[in-house]
């Protein structure tokens, strides 16, 4: 049975989210939330991924979590950038949920997975709170703040599109690991022939030497090879 998957760029249109070293929040968090969306479905077997805005347009927080619902999407997850002068990721879902309850455990997976990509940045912890986007979906959900805006150490690691794509890529491992899902089976390369042998054809043989010259001299004519043994 295909799993679906709502992921949620936060922000976007008249809400920038925060602005900091020349970034936008809703920018950053387009990018990560398409690339995550074809590492999932380019990367693993029965997952459709939906997003909440795939261009700059505002959403209100109601309304994406109606969206998922609509969907009846498996894992909800809203990608942001934090603010406020600290550094690192951090991770939220709702307040009512309990440890060991399954958004604790999905959460787990990918929180534990989009830290591997930040090394030599600080692991602000698994937290909850009273998020509209967590509140309201009626699936497991969770929401992400992949590092501090507002700080150049964290801004700078955010102006790279490859770091961007090595967030969303353990994002979608994380997903997939929550969600149980299998990776797609890779195209086998095709082997390396190392047999170099030649193989010859034989047109015709004949008693009379005249007529052997006359077959060789047409198939000169055509482009082929052509050689006269006498047997």
């Amino acid at each position: 049975m295909t799993k679906i998957v709502v992921i949620d760029p936060g922000h976007g249109g008249k809400d920038p989210g925060a602005c900091a070293n020349g970034l936008k929040e809703k920018d950053v968090v387009l990018k990560i939330s398409k690339f995550a969306k074809d590492y999932l479905e380019d990367g693993y077997e029965g997952v459709k991924v939906y997003l909440t805005r795939s261009t700059d347009v505002f959403v209100e927080l109601s309304e994406r979590a109606r969206f998922a619902n609509k969907k009846k999407a498996d894992l909800f997850v809203s990608n942001h950038i934090n603010a406020g002068g600290g550094t690192g990721f951090e991770s939220y879902v709702y307040t009512s949920i309990n440890v060991g309850s399954k958004t604790e455990t999905m959460r787990g997976a990918v929180h534990d997975a989009v830290m591997t990509v930040f090394k030599g940045f600080r692991d602000r912890g698994r937290k909850s709170a009273n998020l509209a986007v967590v509140r309201e979906t009626a699936m497991p959900a969770t929401l992400l703040e992949h590092l501090f805006i507002d700080t150049k150490k964290d801004a700078d690691f955010l102006k790279s599109d490859a770091n961007l794509k090595a967030i969303a890529k353990a994002e979608a491992k994380g997903i997939a690991k929550a969600l149980g899902l299998k990776a797609k089976s890779k195209p086998s390369k095709p082997s390396n022939d190392k047999d170099k042998s030649f193989y010859k054809v034989q047109t015709g043989a004949f008693a009379n030497k005249e007529n052997a010259e006359k077959l060789a001299a047409e198939l000169k004519k055509k482009g082929y090879k052509t050689y006269i043994v006498k047997e």
